[in-house]
């Protein structure tokens, strides 16, 4: 039976990987969307300031209030999709190293933490590398 459990154990991991990448392939669809929805937004914004100046006049308040607002709000979306796709691709990776160190470890110990190997020896830790700076968010930008 222990043969059984490790297949069934296997067939779930590659079933939640699949499900993880089908769900941000969904978030990606999304976003690109969402940034169609921000460039038309922005369109009829500049479309509308053009005929208005063209005509030799402003645009008015309420036109301009209501096609920005549209347009803030595609781009809010649009970050708040970006945002989930980074999360997603973060618990991902985690993910994936809790199973890599699952795997590297000999059957029945449990991984150490530098800080623990560290201490158990008697010397100090070293301090953990920084976190790379997220990189500059562009809504007009390809993914």
């Amino acid at each position: 039976m222990p043969l059984w459990d490790k297949v069934r154990q296997e067939l779930d991991r590659a079933g939640r990987a699949a499900q993880g990448a089908i769900d941000e392939g969904k978030l990606r669809l999304e976003v690109i969307r969402a940034r169609q929805l921000a460039d038309r937004a922005a369109q009829a914004l500049g479309y509308a300031v053009y005929r208005a100046r063209s005509a030799g006049q402003e645009l008015d308040a309420d036109s301009y209030a209501r096609l920005s607002g549209a347009l803030g709000a595609h781009e809010a979306d649009v970050a708040r999709l970006d945002a989930s796709i980074r999360e997603s691709a973060d618990r991902a990776r985690a993910d994936r190293g809790a199973r890599r160190a699952e795997a590297s470890a000999p059957p029945g110990s449990t991984p150490e933490s530098p800080e623990s190997a560290a201490s158990a020896e008697g010397q100090a830790a070293p301090p953990p590398p920084p976190a790379p700076a997220p990189p500059p968010s562009d809504p007009h930008q390809p993914l």
